[in-house]
């Protein structure tokens, strides 16, 4: 999934490295400007910044707890947000529009 960027939040790889220490308590790989990690209910984030956009792609496990899962996407939005400066409202909001966008260009 392709997140934008609030004006004032730079796609600098760096930022989103600390962004996801914060949340993320868990070794962080990179590899080929990708960042990579798991935690919690996801078994795999791996983040990457092309065409100025926020690019994240996430795998869960399919038996973690109901605790475990509340609690990781709990920082996964802290995350986005910090990294995106969007809230999840805003951001399902822009992904409404892109929607629409899309439905009336075809």
């Amino acid at each position: 999934m392709d997140y934008s960027f609030k004006r004032g939040f730079k796609p600098d790889m760096e930022r989103i490295r600390k962004v996801l220490e914060e949340e993320f308590p868990a070794e962080i790989k990179e590899l080929d400007g990708m960042l990579s990690l798991s935690f919690g209910a996801l078994k795999s984030i791996q983040v990457s910044i092309n065409n100025k956009k926020l690019n994240v792609t996430t795998e869960s496990y399919s038996d973690a707890k109901d605790d475990q899962i509340l609690d990781t996407n709990k920082r996964f939005r802290n995350f986005l947000e910090k990294a995106t400066g969007y809230t999840a409202k805003q951001r399902l909001q822009m992904a409404k529009k892109e929607v629409s966008k899309e439905s009336k260009g075809s």
